[in-house]
């Protein structure tokens, strides 16, 4: 059972949004043990309107696409924790942060474990599969070399998409600027 009832924390988002309290008054009155749970509710109504407020009755399964989506994001732009998970409709931006630690250690095969315990297989099958993936260490050190290359450059491309984008707004501005100065100018010469 969750520890707080979906109505209690529409209650205390409702009360907080009619002006009624802040964070740290809200938490008291309602014996919460700590502000930032309400921070956090108040934020996920504001995102996701009632539904975000209700409890997921089974664990979510993030892709490993879905995941370095989210990484190179918060990787790419100056978005908070908070607000990648906000982009990608997750509730909690701690999952953003555990992927993102992740990703740092173990690259994208720490983002492609599963959690748990492993499936147990037979001796037989277990042996073939590894007598037919042989991989020497020199292999392996390259692969991984050559992940973090692609990694790198994905990430690269990523900004200069982004620069590009914002050297398009840019111009755009200008073109807009123009064009007013132009008009306003030609109404100055025709009175």
């Amino acid at each position: 059972m969750a520890k707080y009832s979906f109505e209690l924390k529409l209650k205390i988002v409702k009360e907080y949004l009619e002006g009624k309290g802040g964070y740290r008054y809200l938490t008291k009155k309602h014996s919460i043990e700590n502000y930032s749970q309400v921070r956090s509710w108040i934020n996920a109504y504001r995102e996701f309107g009632v539904d975000g407020l209700l409890r997921k009755r089974q664990n979510q399964n993030f892709s490993v696409h879905f995941k370095l989506n989210a990484v190179e994001l918060y990787q790419t732009s100056e978005l908070s924790y908070r607000e990648v998970a906000n982009r990608f409709e997750i509730n909690n931006p701690s999952l953003i942060a555990n992927w993102m630690r992740k990703f740092r250690a173990e690259g994208i095969e720490g983002l492609s474990k599963t959690k748990g315990r492993p499936p147990t297989l037979p001796k037989k099958k277990e042996q073939t599969k590894k007598d037919s993936i042989k991989e020497t260490p020199e292999e392996h050190n390259r692969i991984k070399e050559l992940e973090k290359q692609v990694r790198t450059l994905q990430i690269e491309n990523a900004f200069l998409k982004e620069m590009r984008k914002l050297r398009k707004q840019e111009a755009q501005k200008r073109r807009m600027n123009q064009s007013h100065e132009s008009s306003t100018a030609s109404e100055d010469h025709s009175n």
